[in-house]
């Protein structure tokens, strides 16, 4: 059991979040230049974050407060929109430096020290939440000190959190033991997993659209729904983290977080509110409901792939995946999957979830497609019409965000014909837009104590749980044909294989 008294947190009615300190453990990497640091510019220059505010950084490296600050300063010129010289200064200002090994426990010391030197000067108050942007075999380890060195304990007030990056275990066994390594210092409340997908406007859109909307809700089901299509589609390759993904693969990468929350959030039912335990205990639920596959489902519903050697659409020739630096020149890592998924509970019985997500494809797309059942026939067998086109639902994540729906409409002329219509929405043009990292909303959330958007222990090993069996038939049966795509396009043969067994096919993109 966790160590300190648990703080019952409740979302505050004002604006701005409350005071604290940001400490990023491996402030010094790209992570943090890139994204978090402009996220609370952001966060700042739109007047969401306490003036009582600062930033606190962590990492190995043997820097000093004035060459973290200079980082911070260089990072927010390059990587914030139009960046307001006063408030790079005033951020400037307001970060501190702490080297240290994570696993060290002297530099939790001397991080202690400098927490409550910034909570006088700065009027923080106490409250901090660490960002681990570090390797996951350092998670354990860091909750672990933090415990040891007092930093987790929620006293006279405060508040503690931390936020963890995934990967959240490599399979079941292990998110497991890390949920349990973790909750021996901290309480569930305290733990924010992060996904940086539920950063994004048109994610967080869901929950609005399919219960605000009194139009959707009532065909949410199978009654009205053939299918759901999934796309994660990656233009990129493994970006220099060949190290990385050769041990890891698409399907570790990607399913048990990302995939598994937007299949959460889309077939979930409606929650009791939306505090966040309301919201994730549904998520919970449906994830839970999710069939593991038996061995001869995954050799019938699982396709793996691997891009070989390719073009982009300018003519520029792209590496294979063997090619790539720090990959094994013989290596059997999938770059691409496919699943179908069957959830079994009452809304969704007999609805097939196919999703699809990988690297080196044609386009850089997420999107969530609702396929509808097709109207009878019967009305139209006497006209010109061969046959009657589906509806389809398609939410768009990115790069574009927005809602497009197809249906059809008679074709002007003496003739009954139809023809297909799309109206779309994009979160652009009706709302405008501002410079937006996506991870600013979640930072927000943890800061007000929201955890809504963030992974509950019990959701991380029900997405492990869907994914596990995959994994085990994929060790006892290695693949035969890699790489068996080119980079550039859509996949291996087998996942339109996949589809066209049922009668269906991928979404046209």
């Amino acid at each position: 059991m966790a160590t300190a008294t648990s703080v019952q947190t409740n979302i505050p009615h004002t604006k701005t979040t409350s005071p604290c300190v940001m400490v990023i453990f491996g402030a010094t990497g790209d992570l943090t230049k890139r994204k978090l640091l402009p996220s609370i510019y952001n966060l700042l220059s739109t007047g969401l974050l306490s003036r009582e505010f600062a930033i606190v950084g962590m990492s190995k490296d043997g820097w000093t407060t004035d060459q973290f600050r200079k980082h911070v300063s260089d990072s927010l010129k390059q990587f914030a929109e139009g960046a307001d010289p006063e408030l790079v200064d005033w951020l400037e200002r307001h970060s501190y430096y702490v080297q240290g090994e994570f696993g060290d426990s002297e530099a939790y010391k001397r991080l202690r020290v400098q927490l409550k030197e910034v909570d006088e000067v700065h009027g923080t108050h106490g409250n901090y939440f660490f960002y681990f942007a570090i390797a996951p075999q350092f998670f354990a380890t860091s909750v672990q000190k933090l415990g040891e060195s007092n930093l987790s304990e929620e006293e006279n007030g405060s508040w503690r959190r931390v936020i963890i990056e995934k990967p959240f275990g490599h399979d079941l066994e292990s998110a497991r033991e890390l949920n349990k390594q973790i909750k021996e210092v901290l309480y569930e409340s305290q733990i924010f997993r992060i996904d940086h997908y539920l950063g994004k406007e048109t994610v967080q859109n869901i929950l609005v659209f399919r219960f605000g909307n009194g139009l959707f809700e009532p065909i949410w089901s199978r009654n009205y729904i053939d299918h759901v299509q999934i796309t994660v589609a990656e233009t990129v390759g493994v970006e220099g983290r060949g190290g990385y993904y050769d041990t890891s693969g698409t399907l570790r990468d990607m399913v048990p977080n990302h995939i598994m929350q937007l299949i959460s959030l889309t077939t979930m039912e409606p929650p009791i509110s939306f505090q966040a335990d309301d919201v994730r205990d549904e998520q919970s639920k449906v994830l839970h409901a999710i069939r593991p596959m038996s061995g001869e489902e995954v050799i019938h519903n699982a396709v793996r792939g691997q891009y070989g050697t390719g073009t982009t659409q300018k003519g520029e020739r792209m590496p294979g995946y063997r090619q790539e630096p720090s990959v094994n020149p013989s290596s059997r890592t999938e770059t691409f999957i496919a699943l179908k998924l069957s959830i079994d509970n009452w809304r969704w019985a007999g609805v097939p979830i196919y999703l699809r997500t990988g690297k080196r494809m044609a386009r850089r797309h997420t999107e969530i497609a609702i396929e509808f059942k097709r109207a009878p026939f019967v009305l139209f067998r006497d006209t010109d019409i061969e046959h009657l086109p589906s509806n389809q639902l398609v939410i768009n994540v990115q790069p574009e965000e927005g809602i497009a729906l197809k249906f059809g409409a008679k074709v002007p002329g003496p003739l009954v014909k139809v023809g297909p219509v799309h109206m779309s929405f994009n979160y652009q043009d009706y709302f405008g837009g501002t410079a937006q990292t996506g991870y600013e909303v979640l930072l927000y959330d943890c800061m007000i104590g929201d955890a809504t958007l963030f992974q509950r222990a019990d959701m991380v090993e029900a997405g492990w749980s869907a994914v596990d069996p995959v994994l085990d038939v994929w060790k006892a049966l290695p693949p035969r044909e890699f790489p068996n795509y080119q980079a550039g396009t859509w996949g291996p043969r087998e996942a339109e294989e996949l589809m066209a067994r049922d009668g269906r096919h991928w979404r046209n993109l």
